[in-house]
């Protein structure tokens, strides 16, 4: 069951959205389909991006992949023990795997991101 308070891109990342701040992370089916996670290269706090710039990487014993803002924003801190436990995006995406918090744009948009149930039918068709 997906988390019914985040919001979701088509690339496979979640945003929970919290004031005028967001914590991001990977969702459970794109950790799934990378398989264990070995690293991952994070930004610097301070950063800005806006929404669907390439943030970092995920790579995997399978892939490396982009991670892609779900939503435009400032990196306010990021999850700096995934340096040494990246297996964290593995064990609990929703959770201790978070990737980045951001303080939102002033004028952000979420209306391109997907409710949990939007969500769910894509992963669906990507198995059908």
């Amino acid at each position: 069951m997906l988390p019914s308070d985040l919001k979701y891109t088509r690339e496979h990342e979640w945003v929970k959205i919290d004031g005028t701040n967001g914590l991001i992370g990977i969702t459970n089916y794109a950790q799934s389909e990378l398989g264990d996670v070995v690293y991952v290269e994070l930004p610097v706090p301070d950063s800005t991006f806006a929404q669907m710039d390439v943030f970092g990487v995920v790579e995997s014993v399978k892939a490396v992949s982009d991670l892609y803002m779900p939503i435009g924003g400032q990196i306010i801190s990021r999850n700096d023990s995934l340096t040494h436990n990246p297996e964290k995006i593995n064990e609990d995406p929703y959770g201790d795997g978070w990737l980045i918090k951001i303080k939102l744009d002033d004028n952000y948009n979420a209306d391109d991101l997907l409710d949990s149930n939007e969500y769910e039918t894509l992963v669906n068709d990507l198995h059908s």
